[in-house]
């Protein structure tokens, strides 16, 4: 997400959050999170120095109160924000597309991990069954397993269907935390491992 604050741009940003309230450093923090769904997250040496800098130049005045000092944006500051409207929207636009190429690789990791799933579980439908003894007398026979897997391929389809619902509509909002993709993948990769070991038993 660096490259989406180029010199100006954060200080930019950080002019439209106050004009919409004042606001003291950690809520321009959350607040600059929560714009970029959690995918930037600025420190306090990032913004603070920043913050001082508005008030070097007039654009914003400073407040102290119980324990938290707040910021406000003045006259000048808005002027400042009026004049370099278009530079903000094109931010935001930049935003809103880092957001969707978000969501866009993590239905790519659903659709991978769907695809391998299936794989796993045709696999097993195709093996040959165990001849019967004791401890198999009871194993399905091949035309149940088949049936099994249409029925696990309707689940899974339901289920990618469901998590690219979801996934639209918080890329919709602009609020896809920065660690959507590593978790699915994760947690996918831990369904597949339970699902291996529940064949092979």
């Amino acid at each position: 997400m660096t490259p989406i604050f180029a010199h100006g741009s954060l200080r930019l940003y950080l002019l439209s959050l106050l004009a919409e309230r004042p606001r003291h450093g950690y809520e321009l923090i959350q607040a600059l999170s929560d714009r970029f769904g959690g995918t930037y997250s600025p420190s306090a040496g990032t913004i603070y120095p920043r913050l001082a800098k508005l008030e070097e130049e007039g654009l914003v005045t400073k407040t102290a109160g119980d324990r938290k000092t707040v910021y406000e944006i003045t006259d000048a500051g808005r002027a400042e924000l009026a004049a370099r409207a278009d530079d903000l929207a094109n931010i935001e636009s930049e935003v809103t597309d880092s957001v969707r190429r978000l969501a866009d690789e993590v239905r790519t990791g659903v659709t991978e991990a769907m695809k391998s799933l299936r794989a796993d579980l045709a696999s097993a439908a195709r093996q040959k069954p165990p001849e019967p003894t004791k401890s198999t007398a009871d194993a399905r026979p091949t035309g149940d397993a088949n049936l099994a897997l249409r029925e696990a391929d309707m689940v899974l389809n339901e289920f990618r269907q469901q998590v690219r619902a979801d996934l639209r509509r918080q890329a919709y909002r602009s609020t896809m935390p920065a660690d959507t993709v590593p978790e699915l993948r994760r947690q996918l990769d831990a369904v597949r491992a339970s699902i291996r070991d529940s064949l092979t038993r």
